[in-house]
């Protein structure tokens, strides 16, 4: 049973590296459809380029070339996410040295199967052995595919991961000398020994990896990190300058705290202006709290339902202090109820009605985020309107990511609302939109909120004015079986990445 356990090993720790890989692009890059599509091309197409080359190792050196290469994967693999994460700071030429690792890794393990199958084939018959060996290596990469986003990104991070696996992958170098003892030929100590080493260079790695992290993330953001979580989700960091501080997710900027009141003034006054009523209040994503902090502005607003998918996220707005002050203790109100869910499976399930809906979401740059943009999720989202009630969206960038801005609003028109877009400027953002949306066709709202920083009686309706830099384009519908807005939003901003 011990080689196919090796088998098992080898294919757990060869898709591990390649999902390391894969997140990693998408998380410096974006484009993470693009990202991880070519980078499992380009992985699986270098496996078959080290197949080929087992060819060419004679079979009185298979067993040490496949130890050997044990040795290699468990050093390259082990620190292709420290070194990606470097190299994406300090590198001008990311992209090539991204696919030169995918590359290297994928054709080190290409090796091992094959060379493994020839090193068996005297101790089994051979259509038992390729039967063992295909189910160990199936077996293997389904528990490293559901293994990957349950437990090792949420409680590992994608450094310790690559780590940890390294040393799996030399831990089975180092088994491998005894389980293929005869096939060595005397070369077993210094294989031994090479092993060991291999593992204490990881585990030295494995002791200083929040240290790794945190050196190679300085090289991403221009100001001093202070604070970094992985969730199960997403990877959480927060930065701090001279004069703000500044949250981002997955790499991706979310706000700074120097002009979000303008992002937040815009995402939620004209909605709160627009409804008939304000005592039942629905806010989906906005886990930072901010968008409640507006919300609670209204005296007349008894109930705020908060819809998060990542409890990391309101812990963060509850527990960290420069961000809880910021949004001014909002999550900890007592009329503020979190619920830490997926929103499109809880409108699913909820039957309330709510007065106002507040749409915060991160922008549609991969199909779960897209999936809560489409006709199905605006749908659900309309089943809980409460006569007279107004939705505020956010919708990324009018002027950067054109195509998908007016792909949002046809999505919404299609799903049964009268929609009118607006926008707003935000410096840590440039020119950004939303929509606003409602059951029943509604008017530009002409009165706001008083006493807001950005937002006044003279300048809402402004918001509503597009210039022809701005205008309606034609756009496809984004449905749940084309998800074409991912498509619009990673070709546009490509572009200016």
């Amino acid at each position: 049973m011990a080689p196919f356990t090796v088998v098992f090993l080898i294919s757990a720790c060869g898709l591990v590296y390649e999902l390391v890989a894969g997140a990693l692009a998408s998380y410096v890059l974006g484009d993470s459809v693009t990202q991880f599509s070519t980078v499992i091309g380009a992985y699986l197409s270098a496996m078959g380029l080290g197949a080929w080359l087992s060819r060419y190792v004679v079979d009185e050196r298979a067993a040490r070339v496949f130890v050997e290469t044990e040795i290699a994967v468990a050093l390259i693999g082990g620190f292709s996410a420290p070194a990606l994460f470097v190299a994406f700071g300090h590198l001008h030429f990311f992209r090539p040295a991204l696919y030169a690792l995918v590359i290297a890794i994928g054709t080190l393990v290409g090796l091992e199967i094959p060379l493994l199958l020839r090193i068996l084939r005297r101790r089994l018959d051979f259509k038992e052995l390729v039967a063992r060996v295909l189910s160990f290596d199936y077996i293997g990469a389904l528990f490293a595919s559901v293994l990957f986003p349950v437990l090792l990104v949420p409680r590992l991070g994608l450094v310790r991961t690559s780590l940890v696996f390294g040393a799996i992958n030399a831990v089975v170098g180092l088994w491998s000398t005894w389980i293929l003892q005869a096939e060595l030929s005397g070369r077993v100590r210094g294989a031994r020994v090479r092993c060991g080493a291999t593992l204490a260079l990881l585990f030295a790695g494995l002791a200083g990896a929040e240290r790794l992290t945190m050196l190679a993330e300085e090289g991403l953001f221009s100001d001093p990190i202070v604070f970094t979580r992985q969730s199960a989700y997403q990877r959480i960091v927060l930065t701090h300058g001279r004069a703000s501080f500044q949250l981002f997710l997955d790499g991706n900027l979310q706000f700074s705290s120097a002009d979000e009141y303008r992002y937040h003034e815009a995402l939620v006054h004209p909605a709160m202006s627009t409804a008939t009523r304000r005592e039942n209040v629905l806010v989906l994503g906005g886990g930072d709290g901010l968008a409640v902090r507006e919300i609670l502005r209204y005296p007349e607003v008894k109930r705020v339902v908060l819809v998060d998918i990542d409890p990391a996220m309101t812990e963060l707005a509850l527990r960290v202090p420069a961000v809880r002050e910021l949004n001014r203790g909002a999550l900890a109100d007592p009329r503020v109820r979190i619920v830490n869910a997926d929103a499109m499976a809880w409108l699913g399930k909820s039957a309330e009605k709510f007065d106002a809906v507040i749409v915060d979401f991160p922008d549609p740059n991969n199909f779960s985020l897209g999936k809560l943009y489409t006709t199905r999720f605006y749908r659900l989202l309309r089943a809980r309107l409460a006569p007279g009630a107004a939705v505020g969206i956010q919708s990324t960038s009018p002027l950067f990511s054109r195509r998908s801005f007016w792909c949002i609003e046809r999505t919404l028109r299609d799903a049964g609302f009268a929609v009118r877009p607006y926008h707003a400027f935000v410096p840590s953002f440039g020119e950004w939109g939303f929509m606003l949306a409602a059951a029943e066709p509604f008017p530009v709202p002409a009165r706001t909120l008083p006493g807001l920083r950005f937002l006044s009686d003279e300048n809402i309706a402004s918001l509503f004015v597009l210039g022809p830099d701005l205008a309606r384009l034609p756009v496809e519908t984004n449905r749940l079986n084309n998800q074409v807005l991912v498509q619009y939003y990673e070709g546009e901003w490509r572009r200016w990445n």
